[in-house]
């Protein structure tokens, strides 16, 4: 006759540990608060209330890429910035905005460059490389969504006269302005003085030269342009927020956010409506279009508008680039 099994029978594991697993999380009442300036290989540099500098790595709890440079963070730990100090990351402080593009090699994948600016300095060079409207009219996209102030400036100035490229923008009110090798930074540095302002730009059309020149120093490495592709080398690999000394060169006056050079600026990640919406020139136009206008097609409001007009027409088509862009 068959044994019956009973409950006798069945073997329980114990548990791995009898004391109870708290789901509290520390308050960390005593933390200070950080500005970050570069993030780095998993370390993360900041920048105390204080002026300290401090490395830091962030806890396990915040996650891949959740901390980017102009975060405002909550530092615990050793925060004395002594050589082999290091303190962590437990907190990232709400922020105002964030500047973040579509990566075009991986689909729709949203990455955040930097967070917490005041103003978009889209760095455009005159000539070697050409300059190209379709990545100022993304940068403006971005801008204008998130509250950021634009800013085109126009480098190598000696090289091509660019007045014309500039037309178009001046009509939506951008801030531009004009700089060569050698030439006056004051009007630049006053318009930085006391903000955060981020540098964006293709490689090769001179932001790290422009900021070296800033700072008077020799703090980013300098390229050049490729004389087959007309696309500049990338010379910086990762943002960095550096001070702005002012006109006295005595107190820090600012921070400027150098990134590296970007290849594109994909805007996938912006809803349809909102890219139409940085297009302000077209407010009114785009107001007589019939119901569901797809703005790509024959009766559309925009060819009336533009006619025959050169510069208007650009901007028709700058526009159906990118809401028809993949990227």
């Amino acid at each position: 006759m068959a044994r019956k099994y009973d409950e006798s029978d069945a073997k329980v594991r114990p548990a791995r540990s009898t004391r109870p697993r708290s789901k509290d999380r520390p308050s960390h009442k005593n933390a200070i608060r950080g500005f970050v300036i570069q993030v780095d290989r998993g370390r993360t540099s900041c920048v105390t209330e204080a002026g300290v500098l401090v490395s830091a790595m962030k806890a396990r709890e915040l996650g891949k890429n959740s901390v980017v440079v102009g975060d405002q963070v909550a530092l615990v730990g050793d925060t004395s910035g002594s050589e082999g100090s290091l303190s962590r990351i437990v907190s990232v402080y709400e922020r105002k905005n964030s500047l973040t593009r579509t990566v075009d090699d991986a689909g729709a994948l949203e990455r955040m460059i930097v967070a917490n600016v005041d103003q978009m300095v889209i760095v455009i060079a005159a000539a070697n490389p050409e300059p190209r409207s379709g990545l100022v009219d993304r940068c403006l996209v971005v801008a204008f969504d998130q509250g950021i102030e634009p800013i085109i400036l126009i480098t190598k100035g000696d090289l091509a006269d660019a007045n014309d490229f500039l037309k178009p923008y001046l009509n939506l009110g951008v801030k531009t302005l004009q700089t060569s090798r050698g030439g006056d930074l004051i009007p630049i540095k006053e318009l930085l003085r006391n903000k955060t302002s981020v540098l964006i730009g293709h490689s090769g059309v001179g932001k790290s030269t422009l900021v070296n020149a800033l700072l008077d120093t020799d703090v980013r490495a300098v390229g050049d342009v490729n004389d087959v592709t007309g696309r500049g080398r990338h010379t910086s690999s990762s943002a960095v927020a550096l001070k702005l000394p002012d006109l006295k060169n005595q107190v820090n006056s600012g921070w400027i956010i150098d990134t590296p050079g970007v290849r594109s600026f994909g805007l996938r990640h912006v809803n349809r409506d909102r890219v139409i919406g940085s297009f302000s020139d077209f407010a009114d136009v785009i107001n007589k279009c019939a119901k569901n206008c797809s703005h790509d097609e024959a009766g559309c409001e925009l060819d009336l508008w533009a006619g025959s007009d050169t510069a208007r027409k650009e901007r028709v088509k700058s526009l159906r680039s990118l809401l028809n862009s993949d990227e």
